[in-house]
């Protein structure tokens, strides 16, 4: 049995980078830079106007009030062109080339306009500067502004625009087959007979690989057979990067998972990890090349298995700087329990209090398969193994869960 960080050290090791791809930029949304983005040009890519006003010559302006010449107007997107003197102002707008010559920019509402807007009283003296955001003050040409393995969010988007690139290369979207195992499961749109359940696993294992940034597709359910699980394992295997299982990954006379994996020539990693809940954790590789989680059954086991291995497998498979869940120090509003020889990751309220603190609420749940509790979950809460109990108001480490 191996360790939590050892095994997130396992998959990093054998999840490599899929091919990129390029896109088109109103499809990066949400995808990975797989390139740096440099910028083309300043930005701003000229001394602009930071409000409506006028451009003075600050020297001008020392006696205020003080009435200079009105010689021109410049608007986004049509400047004026010539160059300034003194005595002279001219009518700019926000965002609006600054004329050669001005260094000052004085808002509208410290001005007034005579002689049917030939005249403009600046009516407050303006520092040399004002409301002027001079070129490359943000970014010059040749910078890198955004670097390969950034997540796009709308933001960054608009610095794509801004920079020309049309189209970006990205990581793939990693194609992910999930499958669900065991005789008691049943499809969610069949009234489940005495000693069956639904099948919930492959929908939250679906929604979680979508939020990854995947191409899900659900197979269907597998029997506790060896044979049919071999037949499902293999067929998923053809089409996918990634194969993600649930149930039978214990020590039971019904758990054929790791069997199926070994005869159909699977290279098996890991198969059990100091983790509560999930111990029985399976990560290996098949032949083709194609990477596998088998994780355990309970839903709960299912969740946090998937966040902790198979989401870092499919971040990283697209190129992703930080595949690992976000963590952070909060202060517990109730004691927990841990294990001796397990590290525990318990379901918890994530929330901010006073003064900005973190806080973590323990849920109350019945285990791993009580995933009606678990749903409320906004993180985990990490307990080492040794430590028995945590009491209120310690400090712990909490990973954030994805929404």
């Amino acid at each position: 049995m191996i360790t939590v960080e050892k095994a997130i050290q396992i998959v990093r090791e054998h999840t490599k980078p899929l091919p990129p791809i390029r896109v088109e930029l109103e499809d990066a949304l949400g995808r990975f830079l797989a390139e740096d983005v440099i910028a083309d040009s300043d930005l701003p890519p000229f001394d602009r106007s930071q409000m409506d006003g006028y451009a003075v010559l600050a020297n001008d302006t020392k006696s205020a009030p003080v009435r200079l010449r009105i010689v021109g107007e410049s608007v986004a997107g049509a400047g004026w062109h010539n160059e300034m003197q003194a005595g002279q102002a001219v009518r700019i707008m926000t965002g609006a080339p600054v004329p050669k010559g001005a260094d000052a920019v004085q808002q509208v509402e410290l001005t007034r306009e005579f002689d049917q807007g030939t005249i403009v009283e600046i009516k407050h003296a303006a520092d040399a500067g004002k409301s002027i955001a001079r070129r490359a003050s943000e970014i010059r040409v040749g910078e890198t502004v955004l670097r390969a393995g950034e997540k796009l969010s709308a933001a960054k988007m608009a610095v794509l625009a801004s920079f020309g690139y049309a189209q970006v290369s990205v990581g793939r979207e990693p194609r992910v087959a999930v499958l669900a195992t065991g005789n008691e499961l049943v499809s969610v749109d069949q009234k489940p007979a005495t000693d069956q359940i639904r099948d919930s696993n492959n929908y939250s294992i679906g929604a979680y690989a979508a939020i990854a940034g995947s191409i899900v597709e659900r197979m269907q359910l597998a029997g506790d057979d060896t044979a049919s699980l071999k037949q499902q394992i293999s067929v998923a295997a053809k089409r996918s990067d990634v194969v993600v299982t649930s149930g039978g990954v214990s020590m039971g006379a019904y758990d054929f998972t790791k069997t199926a994996l070994s005869e159909l020539g699977a290279e098996i990693f890991f198969d059990r990890v100091s983790l509560r809940p999930g111990k029985p954790t399976v990560f290996s590789r098949l032949p083709n090349g194609v990477l596998v989680f088998s994780l355990p059954g309970n839903p709960v086991s299912v969740s946090v298995t998937f966040n902790l291995f198979a989401r870092l497998a499919l971040l990283a498979m697209q190129g992703a700087q930080e595949p690992e869940l976000e963590e952070d120090w909060a202060i517990l509003e109730n004691s927990v329990k841990g294990s001796i020889d397990r590290e525990s990751y318990l379901p918890a309220q994530i929330r901010t209090g006073e003064a900005g603190v973190l806080l973590a609420q323990p849920l109350k749940w019945g285990g791993s398969s009580d995933f009606v509790a678990f749903a409320r979950a906004t993180g985990l809460i990490r307990i080492p193994a040794g430590v028995a109990t945590r009491e209120i108001g310690s400090t712990v480490r909490v990973a954030r869960l994805p929404r």
